[in-house]
């Protein structure tokens, strides 16, 4: 272990959690039928819900017991926090001191620039997340309670919580995801805050936290409360709103006269469900209405906010809001032909740009290899088939009807993607290239020629 990087023990520890849960859920007291799960069946079980997917084989509330789905939402609040950051969270229960190495582990699991402050971020992010998971299961015990009963009503509310936190999208409350509770605002409201609040990263909730307080002590005006956030969290927060508003008026427009979706819904429903489908595509996995039965404008919408998901040191997945936003004003920035990239009056790192662009193409490769293979084991048409990958490698969850009637070589392909889409791409590539070869800094530079463009 101590000859590994820290990128290669991340992967591994997500990988040997994987392995683990699926040899949990193998066994006969996993399954309600108290037959013991195919393992191919188990594997991918546990890898949708390491990976936070949510993407599933086999219906979470009908095939498996409270055993295996104990084990499942486990395994989706290690892979929502990462397995580094539950680490380090029983270092702190067994009262040990952390590491140097593990700081360092910490940092790459984090996808943070430094060291200063993490033993203090990981703690908040353990009270802030079950802080707001405990808030999501009472308000969807006022809904889960009434409906199943006091027992099974505060499990389903615990589980539907965290699944929601962790964006993993899997629930045991109906065998068709959250679609009965297309008209209700509770289990909406509270099910798109879950995910927002998760997607958003922990770093954000900090200095949103700090912002809040001087608001409520009078410290500050909201324009002054504002103008004092990060330029991270400004971004993250830009990014998130028009998204989400953008997407939701989007899908309002391409549902609003669908049969099989929103027709029969008043104006105030659709608008909910539109968000809603707005919402669950950055990287949660639950839904109202039928995947299958968007109208093929919904369904590319779907698919590039389900490709840009969510915010970086959070648990949702995709290329993540910030890689969105800086080639998007890079783009912005040729168009002016300006020579750097700036927004909110601060001025882009150079190096953050050829790494965006990096993270883009890298994820590009990855879902069109997918697609391809996908399309060569798999029978399915191209949209549906599109559609699954892109939720698999953006680790949403939501599919057109693929997943359950997946073959073998077909499940293998998904659960690779879904593998590389929560370790992220480069992540695997840096990891399998320091294994061999070191780092070497150049001493010199090539001379400079023009191209055409």
């Amino acid at each position: 272990m101590k000859s590994l990087k820290p990128v290669q023990i991340i992967l591994l520890g997500f990988l040997l959690t994987i392995l683990a849960g699926s040899v949990f859920l193998t066994l006969p007291i996993a399954a309600k039928s108290g037959q013991p799960t195919p393992y191919i069946d188990a594997l991918f079980t546990a890898t949708t819900s390491v990976c936070v997917t949510g993407l599933v084989v086999e219906t979470t509330m009908t095939h498996w017991s409270i055993f295996g789905q104990g084990v499942i939402m486990i395994l989706i609040q290690i892979g929502g926090l990462g397995v580094i950051t539950i680490t380090t969270g029983m270092l702190f229960l067994l009262g040990k001191k952390v590491s140097l190495s593990n700081r360092i582990l910490i940092q790459e699991s984090l996808g943070l620039n430094t060291m200063s402050g993490l033993v203090v971020l990981v703690k908040k992010i353990f009270k802030g997340t079950f802080l707001v998971e405990g808030i999501g299961a009472v308000f969807y015990a006022t809904q889960f309670i009434p409906e199943f009963g006091w027992g099974y009503g505060i499990w389903a509310s615990v589980f539907n919580s965290v699944s929601a936190f962790c964006n993993a999208g899997m629930d045991i409350v109906r065998g068709d995801s959250l679609r009965a509770y297309i008209t209700n605002p509770v289990i909406n409201f509270t099910t798109m805050g879950l995910i927002v609040l998760g997607g958003l990263g922990f770093i954000v909730w900090k200095d949103m936290v700090h912002g809040l307080k001087s608001l409520i002590h009078k410290e500050c005006t909201p324009r002054r409360a504002w103008q004092k956030l990060r330029f991270h969290t400004k971004v993250v927060i830009s990014a998130t709103l028009f998204l989400i508003i953008s997407g939701t008026l989007l899908i309002f427009l391409f549902e609003f006269q669908n049969p099989a979706t929103m027709k029969h819904l008043n104006i105030w429903e659709k608008l909910m469900a539109s968000m809603f489908q707005s919402v669950t595509t950055r990287t949660a996995g639950f839904e109202t209405v039928a995947q299958d039965a968007l109208s093929e404008g919904s369904s590319l919408i779907s698919m590039i906010l389900m490709f840009i998901g969510g915010s970086p040191v959070g648990t949702a997945g995709g290329v993540k809001t910030i890689t969105f936003t800086i080639l998007v004003y890079c783009v912005i920035s040729v168009a002016k032909q300006e020579d750097e990239v700036s927004l909110f009056k601060r001025r882009v790192p150079s190096v953050l740009v050829p790494k965006a662009l990096a993270i883009i193409m890298i994820n590009l490769c990855v879902l069109l290899l997918s697609v391809l293979l996908l399309l060569l084991v798999d029978d399915g048409n191209f949209m549906d088939t599109c559609y699954e990958c892109i939720s698999a490698l953006a680790t949403v969850g939501l599919t057109k009807g693929m997943t359950p009637n997946l073959n073998l070589l077909g499940k293998i392909v998904i659960i690779i993607t879904m593998y590389l889409g929560r370790v992220g791409p480069i992540s695997m590539a840096i990891g399998f290239y320091v294994g061999h070869k070191k780092r070497k800094k150049r001493t010199f530079s090539y001379p400079e020629e023009e191209l055409v463009l």
